[in-house]
C-alpha cells in the first residue's frame, strides 16, 4: 500500500531521444499518490512523450521509470499498474458501451466469472454516470460520453495511475468546463492517482493540485496552480500560466511582470485608490468585452502597451472607457515580480 506522502511514479534522470532529436531531457519527476496533477507545455514540449513513458508506450533513452517504487524501465504496457486514456478515445466501434468498458477485464488470464464482469462493468458506468447505457453503441453518444466511456474502460481495472492525453480537446467549451468538474469529482471519489497532459493553461490551473510546466524537453517548474501563477520562476512561466505584462528591468537580463487583474484603471490619476507604487496617464487602444471582465489595451509613452482587466463592477463603479480615451493605471508594489528574461 503506498501512503499519501510516497510517490507512485518517479522520473529519474529520464532523457529520450528520437534520432538527433532529443524530445525529454534528463527529468526527475515525483508524483504522489492520490494526487491530481498536469504535465502543461505547448506542442513539441515533451509532455506526451513523458506521459507514455510512464504507460509503457515508449522507453527512455537514458534514465529510469519507477511505478510504485519499483523499476520498470523496460517492462511492457500490457505489464504496469497504469491505464490510458487518450485524446481521441480510442473506443471500439464494433462493440457495444458494456463490451468497451469490460475489455480490460476480458483480457485477463484468467478471465473473471462473466457476473463478476457484469458487477463490475455496472460500477465503473454509475461511477461515470453512464448507468444503463450498456447497451448502446458509441456511435449513439455525444462527445461528453464517450469520454466518460473511455475513462470508466481505464478505471474498471483500477489502476495505480490513470493518464490522461489532453482527453478534453475535442469537446467544445461549454462541455469542457463541464467534463473538468466531473474529472475533478470523480477522481476525488475513486482515490486514484490522475495525470493529466495538456497545453490549456486554464484547464491545468483549475483541475489540478500541483501543475508540472515544461519546455523543450525539460521541467521548468513545479508547484501548485497558485504558486505557479503568483510565483513564477522565469518570464516563460508567467507568460505561459495565465496573461501577464512584461516591462524592462532596472537589471540586464531582467523583466517586471504585472498580471492585467491586479492594474487599477480611472478616468484619472485622482480617482485611481491609494496605496500604488505606480500611477501612469495612458491612452486606450482597444477594447474587448468578455462577460465577466472587459480587456483594455493602453499605451504608455515610455512602457509601451499592456493589458488591464476591468471587472464589471469596475465598470458599474466607474463607468466604460472608449477606445481614444486618456485615462490613469497604476498598480500596488505586491503585484510586481521581477523574473529573469529566459
Amino acid at each position: 500500500m503506498v501512503s499519501e506522502t510516497q510517490s507512485v511514479i518517479e522520473f529519474r534522470k529520464v532523457s529520450k531521444r528520437f534520432g538527433d532529436v532529443v524530445a525529454v531531457a534528463d527529468n526527475d519527476l515525483a508524483v504522489r499518490a492520490g494526487e491530481f496533477l498536469s504535465i502543461l507545455g505547448p506542442s513539441g514540449c515533451g509532455k506526451t512523450t513523458s506521459l507514455r513513458m510512464m504507460a509503457g508506450f515508449e522507453q527512455p533513452t537514458r534514465g529510469d521509470v519507477l511505478i510504485r517504487g519499483e523499476n520498470v524501465t523496460g517492462v511492457p504496457a500490457y505489464r504496469r499498474p497504469v491505464n490510458m486514456v487518450f485524446q481521441h478515445y480510442a473506443l471500439f466501434p464494433h462493440l457495444s458501451v458494456a463490451g468497451n468498458v469490460s475489455y480490460g477485464l476480458r483480457q485477463r488470464r484468467p478471465r473473471p466469472e462473466r457476473a463478476g464482469i457484469a458487477r463490475a462493468v455496472d460500477e465503473a458506468l454509475a461511477m461515470v454516470r453512464l448507468s444503463g447505457f450498456g447497451g448502446r453503441r458509441t456511435h449513439e453518444l455525444s462527445g461528453g460520453q464517450q469520454q466518460r466511456v473511455a475513462l470508466a474502460r481505464a478505471l474498471i481495472n483500477r489502476p495505480a495511475v490513470l493518464l490522461l492525453d489532453e482527453p478534453l480537446a475535442a469537446l467544445d467549451r461549454k462541455l469542457r468546463r463541464d467534463m473538468q468538474i466531473e474529472l475533478q469529482n470523480l477522481q476525488r471519489d475513486v482515490g486514484i492517482t490522475f495525470l493529466l497532459v495538456t497545453h490549456d493553461q486554464e484547464e491545468a490551473l483549475s483541475m489540478s493540485d500541483r501543475v508540472c510546466v515544461m519546455r523543450e524537453g525539460r521541467i521548468v517548474q513545479t508547484g501548485s496552480p497558485r504558486e505557479l501563477y503568483d510565483r513564477p520562476g522565469s518570464r516563460y512561466v508567467a507568460d505561459f500560466v495565465g496573461k501577464t505584462n512584461f516591462f524592462p528591468g532596472q537589471r540586464h537580463g531582467e523583466v517586471l511582470s504585472v498580471r492585467p487583474e491586479l492594474i487599477d484603471i480611472a478616468a484619472d490619476a485622482a480617482k485611481l485608490p491609494e496605496g500604488l507604487s505606480a500611477r501612469l496617464p495612458v491612452k486606450v487602444l482597444n477594447r474587448i468585452f468578455l462577460g465577466e471582465h472587459t480587456e483594455y489595451l493602453v499605451a504608455h509613452a515610455e512602457l509601451g502597451q499592456f493589458l488591464v482587466m476591468a471587472p464589471r463592477k469596475t465598470e458599474r463603479d466607474h463607468g466604460v472607457y472608449d477606445i481614444g480615451d486618456s485615462i490613469a493605471a497604476g498598480w500596488r508594489r505586491e503585484a510586481e515580480r521581477i523574473l529573469p528574461n529566459d
